[in-house]
């Protein structure tokens, strides 16, 4: 049995390679020397011009035609902008595989010189799976980091929190080089320098062999990246001006930074190295307003004060490539870092009071120290490998280990005003919480068939974090911090994942398709003790489930194609909102999470088209969105001044809506860019005993556009604007911010310096600033204003040794930074 086990396994992998008859080859960029994926291949016989089979380039280039029968055929090979390239005499013989070597494909002439005319590339190129942006031309990301090229993008919103939304939902997954993590967007991409990424693929409906974690689908960042021999070195630095307004605040911000990458890529061997240092600070606001209601008894405490947060992060990366050959390709990686992020938020309450009928019980005034630091320090290492077959089939193995200790203490103290040396309640709480990851993926490739691409692969991910979470509050008499056992706790959570995939993709004539599923089955063990020792509770929780996914696209010529797509995908929960032991997070809130809270299950279906008019374009996609175990902030009334946070499965949440991209050029020193994106959001479900319905049509607007005055000068104005959003128990206000950016190249574009502008006001506009407000009838209402920092001038300097491209590639954070 073992034997002919054995000899299934190798003829499922071996047997191709050496009876095959066919063709194959690689496509290439001759202007830039870089592969093409998502071209067009397609073979014909010579007799009659018949087409016997068609496939695309992969992420190399490269292609292969097999099972096909002898004789003379000729080739064609297309890609969108390029010239088409015809292969003619080709002769195959029977288990052969005739190997064309390089293709080169030209740019269209005229496409090429509108480019040369205007210096710009192209924002948006669409693909079968994805839309892929050209970071490059977004001003407003020059010296900053990713966070800020994607705020340009038609599908993303970015609030005044710093919260980052695809299509109005914040769960997705980011992948760098195409590797995936489960990072959180926020933590991530604020590490990766804008200045190293060439572009920016969105994928809302990914295909099976993707991991299906993110609600809203994955943000794939690329590098900057070449496949000429040489060394590339580029630094950047930072340096923010004075704030124009101080906002009260005790200190002044600092926004300064540097980032550098040097790639040597030499033969066989690519080293990369990276390291990056940013401070970048935020002075603002807070205004509240908070009312419970307990009988006949309504409790008023309206705030105003300090909500700021000084941010460092430094990094530090390396990756060294080997390639002995052209069938094997080794990679070994590195990547270290530390993070913090102090948030002060010093709040005034005043005229603090309860009220019967209108007439006061008691007015008190207090002033609230409020002190959050948050750090995160972390070393992870991978080691990958991928081997190309004969017959182009490929196996490829990644493994990658992560350790991060997580964690940092608030202090809170409530103080009397105006006499501040009178402490009311003294109170400190910390948390230590180092994690460990571990995840080792195994993917195959087979050889191109006539009906398309088979690819197969298994995944294991563990993750083990646990938590020791301290709450001391002063004793007054005393002097003595003493225990607070009700907040109290340590968590121990352990997961683990296996998921194996299957998935076909091809092309036939002027169809794209794909289709796949990917099977999971994940075990959750979550132990909790609190620190008197009277609880010490296991909540278990596994499932096997099924994620299916399907695409189509037809060509109904060069610059009209339309699509579809379906996928099922999860959004799994942090440790953080799973601890039920609430953490002091203000005078006037407390936060805790709930230990049975259930993923999130998504099914997504799409339908669009992709227009291309001269050197313009156009996009649009109406999608539906439906989420099973919806999870939502919900607040409960803890006392007659608290209120209690908490994180809870609150129904079912359901998006319609459109899409709809723009791109311009009327004039060659003039470009247009602009998105929208138009939806219902409707949320039905209950929570504490009662029903939750709300609804609301929410919309946004991302949109630059850019000029060129000659002489290496350039300007681009762009503006950013959610609508007000529905939650669970409230709604979310509009959120503006517009920016200007001027940027002017030396040295034949070596060295390069920017002009920013963020978030313009001048006293005339309502941004960056956002509204929360929530409420339960005949309990609560809540309303806080976050007025954060307007008019900051910043200056960036970026200069590169040499003109060769960078080809750095470095991995990314795998587990922590989700819990960040």
């Amino acid at each position: 049995m073992n034997r002919l086990l054995s000899l299934i396994f190798l003829t499922f992998f071996t047997g191709t390679a050496f009876s095959q008859t066919g063709v194959k080859g690689k496509l290439i960029d001759k202007s830039e020397n870089n592969p093409l994926e998502y071209a067009s291949v397609a073979i014909y016989q010579v007799k009659d011009s018949s087409l016997v089979a068609g496939v695309v380039t992969d992420q190399d280039g490269a292609f292969a035609l097999d099972n096909l029968k002898s004789g003379d055929y000729y080739l064609l090979a297309q890609f969108l902008g390029y010239d088409t390239k015809v292969i003619s005499d080709i002769v195959i013989l029977k288990n052969q595989i005739q190997d064309l070597g390089t293709i080169f494909l030209s740019p269209d002439q005229k496409l090429l010189a509108e480019v040369e005319v205007s210096g710009r590339k192209f924002t948006t190129m669409n693909q079968v799976d994805r839309q892929v942006y050209n970071s490059e031309n977004f001003l407003t990301s020059q010296g900053g980091t990713a966070t800020d090229v994607l705020r340009n993008l038609p599908s993303v919103s970015i609030n005044a929190q710093g919260e980052i939304s695809v299509r109005g939902t914040t769960g997705f997954v980011v992948m760098v080089n195409g590797k995936p993590t489960q990072s959180s967007p926020e933590a991530l991409l604020s590490q990766l320098p804008a200045n190293a990424v060439e572009k920016i693929e969105l994928v809302t409906s990914p295909s099976a062999k993707y991991d299906p974690e993110g609600k809203a689908g994955i943000i794939n960042i690329i590098m900057k990246k070449g496949v000429t021999d040489g060394t590339f070195v580029q630094v950047n630095t930072k340096i923010g001006m004075p704030s124009i307004e101080p906002y009260d605040n005790k200190d002044n911000p600092q926004r300064y930074g540097a980032d550098f990458t040097i790639n040597h890529k030499k033969g066989k061997w690519d080293l990369s190295l990276g390291g990056s240092f940013q401070r970048s600070d935020i002075n603002g606001r807070r205004e509240g307003n908070v009312y419970t209601i307990s009988g006949d008894t309504t409790t008023y405490f309206p705030s105003d004060g300090e909500r700021s947060t000084d941010a460092k992060t430094y990094s530090g990366r390396f990756t060294l490539g080997y390639a002995p050959n052209e069938s094997n390709d080794f990679s070994l990686g590195f990547y270290a870092g530390k993070k913090t992020a102090d948030r002060t938020a010093d709040i005034l309450y005043n005229d603090n009071r309860a009220e019967v009928n209108g007439e006061r019980l008691y007015t008190m005034q207090y002033y609230n120290e409020n002190l959050r630091i948050r750090r995160g320090d972390f070393v992870l290492g991978s080691l990958d490998y991928k081997h190309t077959f004969q017959n182009k089939s490929q196996l490829s193995g990644s493994f990658l280990y992560e350790y991060t200790m997580l964690g940092g203490p608030t202090t809170n103290r409530n103080l009397g005003y105006p006499n501040t040396s009178f402490i009311y309640q003294d109170e400190y709480n910390t948390n230590d919480n180092p994690l460990h990851g571990t995840r080792v993926q195994v993917d195959y490739k087979a050889a191109p068939k006539p009906f398309g691409i088979l690819e197969f692969g298994y995944q294991y991910r563990y993750l083990n974090h646990t938590g020791d979470f301290v709450y001391e509050r002063k004793n007054n008499e005393t002097g003595v911090f003493e225990l607070i056992p009700e907040f109290s706790s340590a968590v121990d959570l352990s997961r683990s994942l296996h998921s194996g995939y299957g998935q076909l993709s091809g092309k036939k004539g002027q169809w794209s398709y794909s289709a796949g599923a990917r099977m999971e089955i994940m075990d959750r063990t979550l132990d909790l003790t609190d620190k008197a020792g009277t609880v010490d509770t296991t909540y278990l929780y596994d499932f096997v489930k099924l994620y299916p996914s399907a695409s189509l696209q037809y060509s109904v010529n060069d610059d009209l194609q339309i699509k579809t797509s379906y996928s099922k995908r999860v959004e799994r929960t942090t440790t953080f909102k799973m601890n039920p032991f609430p953490e002091r997070e203000h005078s006037e809130t407390l936060e805790q999470g709930d230990p049975t809270l259930l993923p999130e299950f998504v099914d997504l279906v799409e339908v669009g088209l992709v227009k291309n008019f001269n050197n313009n374009s156009f996009t649009a996609t109406t999608y539906f969105r439906n989420v099973q175990n919806l999870v939502n902030r919900v607040n409960t009334v803890f006392n007659d001044t608290i209120l209690n946070r908490i994180y809870s499965n609150v129904g079912t949440g359901k998006s319609i809506g459109l899409e709809a991209g723009l791109e311009l050029n009327p004039t060659d020193w003039w470009q247009v860019f602009a998105g929208a994106n138009v939806y219902n959001y409707a949320i039905s479900g209950e929570f504490d005993d009662k029903p939750i319905n709300t609804q609301s049509w929410i919309y946004s607007i991302n949109a630059n556009t850019s000029f060129s005055f000659g002489k290496n000068w350039e300007a681009q104005l762009a503006v950013n604007y959610i609508s007000p959003t529905n939650t669970a128990q409230g709604e979310d206000s509009s959120f503006l911010s517009p920016n200007l950016n001027i940027k002017k190249s030396f040295l034949d574009g070596r060295l390069s310096t920017t002009l920013q502008w963020l978030n313009i006001d001048m006293g005339l506009l309502p941004t960056n600033e956002q509204r929360i407000t929530t409420w339960r009838d005949g309990e609560f209402y809540t309303t806080t204003n976050y007025v954060y920092e307007v008019d900051i001038i910043q200056f960036n300097i970026s200069y590169t040794f040499n003109k060769l491209k960078n080809n750095s590639k470095f991995i990314k954070s795998e587990f922590g930074e989700k819990e960040f």
